[in-house]
């Protein structure tokens, strides 16, 4: 059974910075893909950055020049450095882990509030 455990989210001023991580366990094989969503209250989840095993990134244009995603593919972790964080970057964040032929998992999300 694949379990994500998040951590890293708390409330912040604007322009500061937050670091969330997320570590899987339970699975023998690195994942595919890791990355990181968020769904702010009224809103549909949405793509915030991704990170594929070969490295390569994608991010959402709002935290483009903002946010920097990472992993450490040995550890099945995956990191989010939030910097310069906006009001409207306030949202429950949930990492996300997909593994060839075992499937796709989430996790439990970690609460990010930036007040103005």
């Amino acid at each position: 059974q694949v379990q994500l455990v998040e951590s890293g989210g708390g409330l912040v001023q604007s322009g500061g910075s937050l670091r969330l991580s997320c570590a899987a366990s339970g699975s023998g094989f690195s994942s595919n893909v890791m990355g990181w969503y968020r769904q702010a209250p009224g809103k549909q989840r949405e793509l915030v950055a991704i990170i594929f095993n070969g490295g390569n990134t994608k991010y959402a244009d709002s935290v483009k020049g903002r946010f920097t995603i990472s992993r450490d593919n040995g550890k099945n972790t995956v990191h989010l450095q939030m910097n310069s964080l906006k009001p409207e970057d306030t949202a429950v964040y949930y990492c996300n882990a997909i593994f060839q032929y075992i499937g796709t998992y989430w996790g439990q999300g970690t609460q990010v509030s930036v007040s103005s």
